[in-house]
C-alpha cells in the first residue's frame, strides 16, 4: 500500500467529453453532466449479484443480533455515516446497529484531516473501538478502491471474524482482494477529472441505499412498501405515521389516530392490532411471535 498508482484507476482519467469543460456553457454543461451521471444506474446493475449477497449476508447477521459498520474516509466515509444515521428514524433502529466510520473521526465529515485515509492501522483501532464481533458485517466503502484506512479495517474484521463487505467504483480493485463479497461498480472517468464525489460517490449512495434498505426489509421492517418501524420524532413524521396506518390498513383517519395513540405510537404495533382488532397486547405478543414481519403477526 505503499506506493500509489492512481494512473490506472478509472476515476483519475480524464473524460473525453468533458476536456473542454472550463470554455462550456452552462447549457452544455448540464446536459454531459446529466448524460454522464445516467450511465452510473447501469454500471450498478452489473453488480446486482455481488450486492444481492451483501444484503444476505446483513441479514444473516442481524438476525443473530449482529450490528453493520461502514467504513470509509472521504465522501466515502460521509455517505456510510449518512446512511448509518437515516436507519434511525427511517427504521427505528438503534443508534448502534447500524454504524458509520470515517476516517479521522467526527471532524472529518465537515472538514479533511490530513493523512488519516492514509493508516491502516486507524481503520482496525475504529473497529476495535467498537468491540466488532463475528456477528457483525463491516463494509469498507473506498471509490479508489485502495484506501489503506479501509484495507486496514478489513483486515481487521476478517480476523474478527467478522463478514466483509467491499464497495469499489473501480474494477480490480485492492479493497476486493481484503473482503468475503466484493461490489464493484467501475462508473468511468469523472466529469471533473478525479472529483469521485460524482458518478462515484452517486454510484456508491445507490448501492448503499440498496444495502441498508434490502436488510431492514429482511428483518420485517418494511410491510408492503411501507415504513412501518418509522420514528415519530417531529410533527411531519407523527402525521405520517397516522398516514400509514391508513394506507396500511385502509382504515379512515379518526381510526388511525387512536390506534396510534393506543399503540403508545408505535406503527407496527398499531396497523397489527387494525389489522387483527385486537387489544395492544395480543397484538404485540402476535407481533413478537411473527419476529416483527406484520403479514406474520396478522395471520397468527
Amino acid at each position: 500500500m505503499s506506493e500509489l498508482n492512481l494512473g490506472g484507476l478509472t476515476t483519475e482519467t480524464r473524460n473525453q467529453k468533458t476536456m473542454d469543460l472550463d470554455t462550456m456553457g452552462v447549457h452544455d454543461f448540464v446536459r454531459v453532466m446529466n448524460a454522464e451521471d445516467q450511465t452510473v444506474a447501469v454500471s450498478v446493475s452489473h453488480a446486482l449479484p455481488a450486492i444481492e449477497a451483501a444484503i444476505n449476508a446483513i441479514i444473516d447477521s442481524f438476525n443473530q443480533g449482529g450490528r453493520l459498520f461502514y467504513i470509509g474516509a472521504g465522501t466515502s466515509g460521509r455517505l456510510g455515516v449518512l446512511d448509518a444515521a437515516e436507519c434511525v428514524p427511517t427504521f427505528g433502529t438503534a443508534p448502534e446497529m447500524v454504524q458509520g466510520f470515517i476516517a479521522g473521526g467526527d471532524d472529518a465529515m465537515l472538514v479533511a484531516v490530513e493523512g488519516a485515509e492514509d493508516s491502516a492501522e486507524l481503520g482496525a483501532a475504529d473497529l476495535r473501538k467498537a468491540k466488532l464481533t463475528a456477528e457483525d458485517v463491516v463494509v469498507g466503502i473506498a471509490a479508489s478502491g485502495r484506501t489503506p484506512y479501509v484495507v486496514g479495517g478489513l483486515d481487521y474484521a476478517q480476523k474478527v471474524g467478522a463478514q466483509t463487505i467491499s464497495l469499489a467504483a473501480n474494477a480490480d480493485a485492492v479493497i476486493s482482494r481484503h473482503a468475503q463479497i466484493a461490489i464493484e461498480v467501475p462508473v468511468g472517468p469523472e466529469v471533473l477529472t478525479g472529483s469521485t464525489r460524482l458518478k462515484s460517490g452517486t454510484a456508491q449512495k445507490l448501492v448503499l441505499n440498496m444495502l441498508s434498505t434490502g436488510a431492514m426489509i429482511g428483518i420485517g421492517k418494511v410491510y408492503k412498501n411501507l415504513m412501518v418501524d418509522v420514528k415519530p420524532t417531529n410533527e411531519k413524521l407523527v402525521e405520517r405515521s397516522k398516514r400509514i396506518i391508513q394506507q396500511a390498513t385502509d382504515c379512515d383517519q379518526q381510526t388511525a389516530a387512536k390506534a396510534f395513540a393506543d399503540a403508545d405510537e408505535d406503527v407496527k404495533l398499531a396497523i397489527v392490532m387494525v389489522l387483527t382488532d385486537l387489544p395492544k397486547d395480543e397484538a404485540a405478543a402476535r407481533l413478537q411471535k411473527g419476529k416483527g414481519f406484520v403479514r406474520q403477526a396478522v395471520r397468527g
